[in-house]
């Protein structure tokens, strides 16, 4: 029996309150996601793999500057833009991630490249720019990745020792990490995140986003999770891996399990974001205890959903 195919989308988790945000600016976090979310499916439509699926979407929203991930990604105390990146396929549990590089324009490209071509999970620093180069990858120039909006952000807390959580800022601004999950037809699952990280991070500060379980994570057996939120609380939690292991070990259902963890287990140490995630079924949930989350699923027996707030 075929799997039913099916993919979700996020951009980010946060203060996303109706009526705070243009009209315009609304309707652009609307038409990329769908874009991301159609592109995907298309690949699971023609039979491709859920590895793709989810590359191809998340690609789509790095190339915006609407998120914070590739080409939108906020600047570090020094100016630069450091992103991180996951992605992982539930079949063989085979991931790849990389973290604080700089000048790649789509990360999830250079993750699933570490997956493919390498004896490693996870690339940092100047080790995963050797990688990119030794693999061909061109380097964007610093203008690439130049927004006003995330330049303004920067200024305002630049030589301070704050730093923001890109999610939890304006109600008017642009929103963090950007993931997707997928389930193929042959009922593969996979998972990607990405993520620029925090606006004036500095130590070369990690979050959740490419460590394996706890940001982004996939098992056949169980789920494909990619997450959003405050990535230290994240990791305190586990997160992706927790969500999975409620499912093995308690026999709970993909919803049951991932309404466990945001709304009870995250809440308990402060937490706050949501996440994506999809079973072996192509049963989709997308639980979030903020305001809002950029969201999106669509499915061989649902027409395509995008949503921002709570109530849509």
């Amino acid at each position: 029996m075929k799997s039913r195919i099916s993919i979700a989308i996020h951009g980010g988790a946060g203060t996303l309150l109706k009526g705070e945000m243009t009209k315009e600016k609304e309707q652009a976090y609307r038409t990329v996601l769908r874009q991301a979310l159609e592109s995907g499916y298309e690949i699971l439509e023609k039979k491709g793999s859920s590895l793709d699926a989810v590359e191809q979407a998340v690609v789509i929203m790095e190339d915006s500057p609407l998120f914070n991930a590739g080409k939108g990604s906020v600047f570090t105390a020094s100016g630069k833009h450091e992103m991180d990146a996951a992605i992982m396929e539930g079949k063989n549990l085979n991931a790849g991630a990389v973290s604080l590089i700089t000048g790649i324009k789509n990360p999830i490209v250079l993750a699933r490249t570490v997956l493919e071509k390498s004896d490693h999970i996870l690339l940092a620093g100047q080790g995963a720019m050797d990688f990119a180069r030794l693999h061909g990858f061109d380097f964007k120039k610093p203008e690439y990745f130049y927004d006003e909006y995330r330049h303004e952000q920067w200024n305002k807390i630049k030589g301070t020792e704050n730093f923001q959580l890109d999610h939890t800022s304006s109600k008017d601004d642009k929103f963090g990490t950007v993931g997707a999950v997928a389930c193929d037809r042959n009922g593969n699952l996979a998972a990607a995140t990405s993520t620029g990280g925090m606006t004036n991070k500095n130590w070369g500060r990690i979050g959740d986003t490419p460590i394996i379980g706890v940001g982004n994570y996939a098992n056949n057996n169980t789920c494909a999770v990619s997450c959003t939120g405050s990535g230290e609380f994240f990791m305190k939690a586990v997160v992706a891996y927790d969500v999975s292991c409620l499912m093995e070990y308690k026999n709970l259902n993909l919803k049951e399990a991932t309404r466990e963890v945001i709304f009870k287990r995250l809440p308990k140490i402060k937490g706050d974001g949501g996440l994506i995630a999809v079973d072996s079924r192509g049963n989709i949930s997308m639980p979030f205890n903020t305001e809002g989350m950029y969201r999106g699923m669509k499915t061989s027996k649902t027409e395509t959903m995008v949503a921002i707030y709570t109530e849509d």
